[in-house]
């Protein structure tokens, strides 16, 4: 009996011990969104803001060089005026969203150094370091030549962008072959192309092509350029194992590899004067890559379950592409080369402009769940 009664009185204290702990522990799985939600509505814009949104204003500034070059086919057409006026409409929205993500981006690097040290540091946001200075390098391709008439203002303000490039060329291309923890087999990934469409947007330039000293300087550029996207293809293609990969919500960067020889054949033409051999290998090359991917849907299934700026890199390569096809369909006359430039074009206004809505939609999305978060402590970052 003594016993039994032992074993009552001990069930009786764990039950009511049970039931005053149960609730506290409700609560603080209650209070615990709450206290997270706040903690997130007060984060600073600036700390999320990184040189990966950069992406965008690349996007639209491929645009307006896109409308550009319709333009320039088309001035005898009567549609002359509203694609002159379309052309004119994004170079401006690309001039606002710029100068507005750039000062984003100054105050990041004035009050948030650490965080920017920390892109320099890693495998993925060290390459969009370069976005920046692509992203102004279109802007002033796509420029109306009402704007500045003076010719000599273009080679000026293109000698101003190449500065920070040429930087980040030596700091990039220089540790791929003498940091030992930062070799290409290691840091390679698709993003890593991004240096190299760098140095062919700096040669595409045709405000300067007139000078003989700046023509050297491009055609310097597009030698740096080419000679890492050999050396970085190849890597990308044998697929070492210890290479750094990136994570599923980034496969859009797969367009990447559409990119760099759309952008080299617009380069060289720029540079050569014509479309020549060179130029259809490079734009054939890229039409194989832009096939290869798009018959393959599922490998960008995970990526596009959520929105985010990683999305907007499957519209500048395109764009670039439709570019291309422009170029190659003005050399070889036929309604196929014609009727492919038109397509290519349509697909990648098409995609633009869904971004764009997708973006004004989701705009709290798009600004406080970026793709990239960068951690100071410990001097790590976090994909």
């Amino acid at each position: 009996m003594v016993d039994q009664r032992k074993l009552e009185s001990i069930i009786d204290c764990h039950t009511t011990v049970s039931h005053h702990q149960q609730p506290a522990i409700m609560e603080n799985n209650q209070e615990q969104p709450s206290t997270e939600g706040s903690n997130g509505s007060h984060s600073s814009i600036i700390t999320k803001i990184n040189a990966g949104y950069f992406r965008i204003c690349i996007s639209a500034g491929a645009q307006a060089l896109l409308w550009k070059s319709i333009n320039q086919h088309h001035r005898t057409s009567n549609l002359h005026t509203i694609i002159a006026t379309t052309s004119t409409v994004f170079w401006c929205l690309t001039l606002c969203t710029l100068v507005f993500l750039s000062l984003l981006y100054i105050m990041r690097c004035i009050f948030y150094f650490d965080l920017v040290k920390a892109e320099c540091c890693h495998h993925v946001g060290m390459n969009y370091l370069f976005a920046p200075s692509i992203s102004w390098l279109l802007l002033l391709e796509s420029t109306p030549l009402f704007v500045f008439p003076d010719k000599h203002v273009y080679g000026y303000i293109w000698w101003l962008l190449i500065v920070p490039l040429l930087a980040l060329d030596v700091k990039v291309y220089g540790q791929w072959f003498t940091a030992e923890k930062r070799f290409l087999s290691i840091m390679a990934n698709p993003t890593i192309q991004i240096s190299v469409i760098g140095n062919l947007v700096a040669s595409l330039s045709s405000h300067v092509a007139d000078e003989t000293g700046w023509k050297e300087i491009r055609i310097c550029l597009f030698t740096f350029g080419m000679t890492h996207y050999v050396v970085v293809f190849i890597t990308l293609y044998q697929r070492l194992s210890g290479s750094n990969h990136i994570p599923s919500n980034l496969r859009p960067v797969f367009f990447l590899f559409v990119a760099t020889p759309s952008m080299a054949t617009l380069a060289w033409e720029s540079i050569n004067g014509s479309f020549d051999i060179i130029c259809k290998m490079l734009f054939f090359l890229s039409l194989f890559l832009f096939v290869s991917l798009t018959s393959r849907p599922l490998l960008f299934k995970k990526s596009v379950r959520r929105f985010s700026v990683a999305w907007w890199a499957f519209s500048f390569p395109l764009t670039f592409l439709a570019l291309a096809s422009i170029s190659y369909a003005q050399q070889v006359k036929g309604k196929a080369t014609v009727g492919l430039a038109i397509l290519l074009s349509g697909i990648s206004v098409l995609v633009f402009i869904s971004l764009f809505v997708c973006s004004i939609l989701k705009i709290h999305l798009l600004v406080h769940k970026p793709t990239l978060i960068f951690s100071t402590s410990l001097g790590s970052t976090n994909v």
